[in-house]
């Protein structure tokens, strides 16, 4: 016997967001009088311990068998009241929410006669939906305890660390040959100014030995299947043409080899051999052979590597190897990349004037092992530069370009001005800057420090073009908006703080996980305060720059967060189907097919039957998305919570809205 509707509805003041416009009280009236309401009130502040236990109380004394709430946004607040309801022994799924904050007065703040009509209209939908909603259940399945952290940047270093020392096994996957991100190509980390490897290679060493972390390097990710829990990923790991069972990190290989190219990792600043370490203290310490560049593999003469190689670990036959991991979570830290000023801004001539260069080329430049070895030298002539300018926000807070901040350009300008007054004592540093943002714990000091310099001036202009004369010196005008003066500079140096964009692999990934990214490619949060290290992808979590821009401490916060929201999942040992999952009629069924491939989860498969098909839905994959039930051209698919007979009424309702 199907039970009666008793609706309780609920309407939240949420302080002066909602009441400030809607008239709350004049909607309560009317919730009171629609079909099958029993119970109508209003709150400060619904979602508040009185809130909630107001609808708790209400339940069970008058035996209400529905609830509506109409307060802010489902996505917010949604668990919320359905934990309530099941704290009042109800199915937690015959609940309906109104936003009248976001839908109402947020959008009619002018308009409240309106904004409460509406309102009036939102509750009274939900109510005629709740009352044809039926209980859903959900069903337990067991998670995989094992984790995989895309990126071997500080941000995954960090947080496989902290899965692995809780206890759980992780994959670390990384694209290049040694982890450490963009991070093991600085000198110095601001504002300490201590050493940027002196903190990193510890982590990666620890990362490398740690026995619940297996490393994989110069491995991508191709292909990721299943859901929260369980995750079947494919991962290709890239041959080295180096049996690193064997190699010992010796690097004879690397010292007979007699052929050079562009080092990547100096950013094309010097030369690496054929078969190379990528840096100095690369994780593994084990080399990679360039085979598009290797003389073996072009004209099948050469091999001295081989031939002096102690161990015997080259291996010239070693092929693509495609490795299946299941997991239960995953956490993107991919990283970012530099913004494309070469093509995108050719007014600074980068990529022209090789006097002009990026703050990351100037990071490998200081460093001892970079391609001068700490000293900082012009490209063309290698001579000391004597006056340098250092030009902020390259690209970032510019509406034809990133209209956004990088968030750590402004210190790190700053520390590079440091670094060539530090090492050219003589030499003349101006900073060209729109604002300067110091934000961070120790930033403003150091910014005042290093301001307080003789030889460090501070410009508050961009310019707009950076100009080479026909003997190769550079020039530029800036209108300085402190002193209301047009100044010409003549640098020896250029060097542009660019912009940050989402490193090219990101893109990738997130089509093969079908996560969301916001207008600027960054990963999107499912809510950017309440749930800033999970993605609309259950089970996949945010740490680091792939989230958007952000300097070390916070990425390594990140890490740490997105780790501990893993855990919680990992250590659950289980995970819940969704509830509104896709149901097949099988007697409507034309076994047609359009629902298969439309699914993005692979949920739905086809089986035989009396001679003909019929679609099955796996609730364990489904999400819930109604992808199928859209598409269905014989009606016989249909999503659970949104059947036709819920959706109607309320779709009846709302077509009174004028």
């Amino acid at each position: 016997m199907v039970e009666e509707p008793k609706v309780g509805v609920y309407v939240c003041h949420c302080g002066v967001n909602i009441a400030g416009v809607v008239d709350v009280k004049a909607v309560v009236e009317y919730a009171s009088t629609l079909p099958n309401v029993e119970v109508a009130k209003d709150y400060p502040f619904m979602c508040s311990d009185p809130g909630q236990n107001m609808v708790i109380e209400d339940i069970k004394s008058k035996a209400l068998n529905r609830i509506v709430v109409a307060s802010c946004s489902p996505r917010m607040h949604e668990p919320t009241f359905r934990k309530a309801l099941e704290r009042a022994g109800l199915n937690p799924y015959l609940l309906e929410m109104a936003n009248i904050r976001e839908h109402c007065s947020w959008v009619h703040e002018k308009q409240p006669k309106e904004a409460t009509e509406k309102a009036k209209d939102l509750v009274a939908a939900a109510v005629a939906k709740v009352s044809m909603l039926k209980p859903l259940e959900t069903v337990k399945m067991p998670a995989v305890k094992r984790a995989l952290v895309i990126g071997g940047g500080v941000a995954g270093i960090r947080a496989a660390l902290d899965i692995a020392n809780s206890g759980f096994e992780v994959y670390l996957v990384e694209k290049r040959p040694s982890i450490g991100g963009n991070m093991a190509r600085l000198d110095k980390t601001f504002p300490t100014l201590d050493c940027s490897q002196c903190i990193l290679t510890p982590m990666m060493v620890e990362a490398a030995q740690h026995p619940n972390i297996k490393l994989l390097t110069y491995s991508e990710v191709a292909s990721i299947d299943g859901s929260v829990g369980n995750f079947t990923v494919k991962i290709v790991k890239k041959p080295r043409y180096v049996r690193e069972d064997l190699c010992t990190g010796c690097g004879v290989c690397e010292q007979k080899c007699p052929y050079t190219v562009q080092s990547e990792f100096n950013l094309g600043l010097g030369k690496r051999k054929v078969i190379y370490f990528e840096f100095p203290q690369a994780v593994p310490l084990k080399p990679v052979l360039d085979r598009d560049n290797c003389i073996y593999f072009k004209k099948g003469t050469c091999r001295a590597c081989e031939k002096f190689c102690p161990t015997k670990a080259i291996d010239y036959t070693q092929q693509p190897q495609e490795i299946t991991v299941d997991v239960g979570a995953i956490i993107l830290a991919t990283g970012y990349g530099l913004y494309d000023v070469k093509s995108k801004m050719p007014e600074y001539r980068y990529g022209v004037s090789k006097n002009v260069i990026t703050g990351l080329e100037l990071e490998r430049l200081t460093s001892a092992t970079g391609p001068t070895k700490g000293s900082i030298l012009r490209p063309t002539d290698k001579k000391e530069p004597k006056d340098v300018a250092i030009i902020l926000c390259v690209g970032s807070r510019d509406e034809k370009n990133l209209d956004y901040c990088c968030r750590f350009g402004c210190v790190a300008g700053i520390k590079h001005a440091y670094y060539i007054v530090s090492h050219i004592p003589d030499a003349r540093v101006t900073i060209c800057y729109t604002d300067i943002r110091a934000f961070g714990k120790g930033y403003e000091d150091f910014y005042a420090r290093i301001r307080s310099l003789d030889n460090v001036q501070f410009i508050r202009g961009r310019p707009m073009e950076v100009f080479e004369d026909s003997n190769g010196s550079l020039y530029f005008d800036v209108f300085d908006q402190n002193t209301n003066r047009l100044i010409r500079l003549n640098p020896d140096l250029v060097v542009l703080e660019t912009g940050v964009v989402p490193d090219p692999s990101f893109e990738q990934i997130a089509a093969v996980l079908k996560c969301s990214r916001g207008p600027d490619g960054f990963a999107l949060e499912l809510h950017p305060k309440l749930r800033p290290t999970e993605t609309t992808v259950d089970g996949v979590f945010l740490a680091g720059v792939v989230q958007g821009p952000k300097d070390i401490p916070d990425t390594v916060a990140q890490a740490g967060a997105a780790a501990a929201s893993a855990l919680a999942l990992l250590a659950r040992g289980e995970v819940e189907s969704v509830p509104n999952v896709a149901s097949v009629n099988k007697d409507l069924c034309s076994g047609c097919g359009v629902c298969e491939p439309i699914c993005p989860y692979t949920a739905i498969v086809l089986e035989a039957r009396d001679g003909g098909r019929v679609a099955r839905v796996e609730s364990t994959k489904c999400k819930g998305c109604g992808a199928c039930a859209a598409a269905c051209p014989s009606g016989a698919m249909t999503q659970l919570g949104f059947e036709d007979k819920q959706l109607l009424p309320q779709i009846e309702v709302l077509a009174r809205w004028r």
